[in-house]
């Protein structure tokens, strides 16, 4: 059986699932994120499209609203960088695991996922070696725990040419708000056009070095046009999205209005002598897909 119902010591149920059951998730999750962008980020390219006042914006954008929907029809992938492999699982604290371990079956699925899917396998062995595993495996696992007794599965490729973009730095307290916004835009101004804009910008401020990094980059799944629900975030981000488009980068560097598509930070408590701000930039494919079992 793939799962089943068991009683735990403390009289609540438990859900026992065998690990098996993740690695077909998570083959057509891989085909699905890289074939099909989602309706929000569609909507977004068209909302930039009427936005953009640069005539080679204009069209950049087209191209790129043209490639999505044609990918999506022939279940093609939207861009030949089919990216490192992030799995994102969110564990119900009910829920027991059996058979092999998490870790293999999460390769398994993404080692048949761009094998069927007939995408770029990108991963080297080893960051010095330089040998191609050549079936895109090892992924990135993140599990968390959550409520309940259900799984949500999420897989995201990150293409090299946003990744490569990210950066970390720990401020001073005293820098503040403006302190963030300075190190956002001197970026920004720094990367140009090399993450492949109209580009989404995950920010993480506070936390510790790792925990930062990681906020960055789960924040890129936030919904475009979706503000944080702390009105001071929510601001920040609005006033960056504005500074950001105004840095006329434009689509793909070519020049113009619509450089970003959103800026979303997510935050977290952090120590007194620190003020830590990681960015992870998301280029114009910006491709997940999720999936609760």
């Amino acid at each position: 059986m793939n799962h089943k119902q068991n009683k735990s010591s403390g009289g609540s149920m438990s859900r026992i699932l065998n690990t098996e059951v993740i690695v077909p998730v998570i083959e057509e999750l891989v085909k699905k994120a890289c074939y099909e962008l989602d309706d929000n980020l569609m909507c977004a390219f068209r909302k930039a499209y009427e936005k953009e006042e640069s005539k080679l914006g204009k069209e950049t954008i087209k191209i790129l609203i043209d490639n999505g929907e044609y990918a999506k029809k022939e279940q093609l992938a939207c861009c030949h960088d089919t990216g490192t492999c992030i799995v994102i699982m969110e564990i119900g604290q009910e829920v027991c695991w059996e058979g092999f371990s998490l870790q293999q079956q999460v390769n398994q699925g993404v080692r048949q996922g761009y094998e069927k899917g007939y995408l770029r396998k990108s991963m080297v062995a080893d960051p010095l070696d330089r040998i191609n595993t050549n079936d895109n495996t090892p992924a990135v696992l993140h599990t968390e725990i959550v409520e309940g007794d259900r799984v949500t599965i999420t897989v995201m490729p990150k293409g090299g040419g946003s990744e490569n973009m990210g950066t970390f730095k720990t401020l001073l307290p005293g820098d503040d708000i403006e302190g963030v916004k300075r190190f956002v835009l001197e970026t920004v101004r720094h990367v140009g056009g090399n993450p492949c804009p109209p580009y989404i910008i995950g920010i993480g401020i506070g936390g510790t070095m790792d925990h930062c990094a990681w906020m960055a980059k789960k924040a890129l799944l936030r919904p475009i046009g979706e503000y944080n629900a702390k009105p001071l975030y929510a601001k920040l981000e609005a006033e960056l999205l504005d500074e950001v488009n105004n840095t006329g980068i434009g689509p793909l560097g070519m020049g113009g209005r619509v450089t970003a598509l959103g800026v979303h930070i997510d935050y977290y408590p952090c120590h007194i002598t620190a003020l830590p701000v990681a960015i992870n930039f998301q280029c114009n494919a910006s491709r997940h897909a999720s999936k609760t079992i």
